[in-house]
């Protein structure tokens, strides 16, 4: 619609200046020294609620950070829309490899480069403005809630609490998220599933103190070593993994399904030369769009022990620990795959040391349909905005409230992301384009306007 285009031209600096006093503010949920900024991000958050055309917005505390909610009704009778982003941020480190500084944004070739600036607030701010831009051209076409939490990068633990507590409040038709990337500006596509989640900390203790290296190396078991081996054991000479049970309600896609995925334009070489790697690895039989998508991983997030300052220090520790997160497929439930884990681990550990497992969160895999009146509202959308048909994807990534929104409101959503792959998201020097920014900004409204229409027809 042409009012969308004008309003959008005419703000477009202002909305790109908005976007980047949010992410100066360091939202890191994971740190506790950082409490008060994520608070201060979410009040932010409200305001531009508020002033986008929110007929009101407000702080929700929970036991951890707050959620901010805010909804724009003008008829109940009307379709309604509930958005779901998070304004809270992955920790920087480490910072010595930015390039400039993780919460002093910067463009540079047209990529805005800023902790957070696609995941998830450059994402979840399109949403807003694109409520702006709809609600002060007077042309909304259906109902808006927006519900923005501070938790998703540790778990979302209170989530699934506050959607329990306002099941009336959220009723809506349809969740619409953008939390997830597309193949490209060239090539645009929406996400049909992604996979779920089960995150661990392991913690192997050898001797009840560090010990000299030179005096009881060779004669005491090494927690690093011991771990280091422990871990190499969960995966075979095919890189399966080798927990009991693992696989068992893992799905088996058709070959069909399998050449539908393989069939996403996909550059192997470019893929190994963007990262900076000379060959790919993976479980064997699978290409790297099935092993991202459609089959489950275990990796090691963090791993650390003894002595990591600068110079030596000949020390055999006496604790190691590491980080480990497993990405879980259709069927798999994360509980169930962490109480494998637990005690896959638990068993392997030789006697000469102690293990202790703690499962910090989870999350289970979705696949959302693709001929339903909102995923075809998202196409026929990016259609109008792209001039072209998406194709549709599977995400490696997860969302673990997207399961929780279908078990807790009955409700399905559709995973409209205008992130790229390599926009360096958990990872140094993260990026969002500008242009995908305002593209996001440009064809949401699109969506509301045809689910809205799918649905009163």
């Amino acid at each position: 619609m042409q009012a969308w285009k004008d309003y959008q031209s005419q703000n477009k600096d202002r909305f790109l200046s908005e976007l980047l006093d949010l992410l100066r503010i360091p939202s890191v949920s994971a740190d506790s020294k950082y409490k008060a900024d994520v608070a201060r991000c979410a009040d932010a958050v409200k305001e531009h609620m508020l002033k986008a055309g929110c007929d009101k917005a407000e702080i929700c505390p929970t036991s951890g950070h707050p959620i901010v909610y805010g909804e724009k009704i003008i008829d109940p009778k009307l379709p309604t829309v509930l958005v779901y982003g998070h304004y809270d941020v992955q920790p920087a480190d480490p910072l010595e490899l930015w390039t400039s500084g993780p919460f002093e944004p910067v463009i540079k070739d047209g990529k805005i480069f800023a902790r957070g600036a696609c995941d998830d607030k450059g994402q979840m701010f399109m949403h807003i403005k694109a409520l702006e831009v709809m609600a002060k051209t007077n042309t909304l076409p259906c109902n808006v809630k927006i519900m923005i939490e501070g938790e998703e990068e540790v778990g979302s633990n209170n989530l699934g609490k506050f959607l329990e507590d306002n099941k009336e409040r959220l009723k809506a038709d349809i969740v619409l998220v953008s939390d997830t990337s597309m193949i490209s500006m060239e090539h645009p596509s929406i996400e049909s599933g992604l996979r779920g989640l089960a995150y661990m900390e392991v913690e192997v203790t050898g001797p009840n103190r560090d010990l000299h290296s030179g005096v009881y190396g060779g004669a005491v078991a090494n927690p690093a070593t011991i771990l280091c081996k422990m871990i190499a054991s969960m995966h075979d000479e095919n890189n399966h993994i080798t927990i009991p049970g693992f696989y068992d309600k893992v799905q088996n896609l058709s070959d069909a399904e399998r050449k539908a995925i393989n069939s996403a334009p996909f550059d192997l070489k470019e893929y190994k030369d963007e990262l900076g790697i000379k060959e790919v690895w993976g479980e064997k039989g699978y290409t790297t769009l099935e092993r991202t998508g459609i089959r489950p991983t275990l990796e090691v997030n963090g791993i650390w022990g003894g002595y990591t300052g600068e110079g030596a220090k000949t020390v055999l520790p006496s604790k190691a620990n590491a980080k480990i997160s497993m990405r879980l497929v259709p069927n798999q439930s994360s509980d169930e795959i962490s109480d494998m884990f637990k005690k896959h681990f638990e068993k392997i550990a030789p006697d000469n040391v102690t293990v202790k497992v703690t499962a910090h969160h989870g999350g289970e895999a979705v696949v959302t349909p693709t001929d339903s009146p909102a995923y075809k509202a998202a196409a026929k959308a990016i259609v109008t905005t792209f001039g072209k048909e998406p194709i549709p994807t599977r995400g490696g990534g997860s969302i673990p409230i997207v399961a929780l929104f279908e078990k807790t409101l009955g409700l399905k959503t559709v995973l409209l992301g205008f992130g790229l792959d390599n926009d360096n998201i958990h990872s140094p020097n993260e990026k969002y384009d500008v242009a995908n920014y305002y593209k996001g900004i440009e064809t949401i409204p699109y969506f509301h306007k045809y689910f809205a229409e799918s649905v009163k027809g």
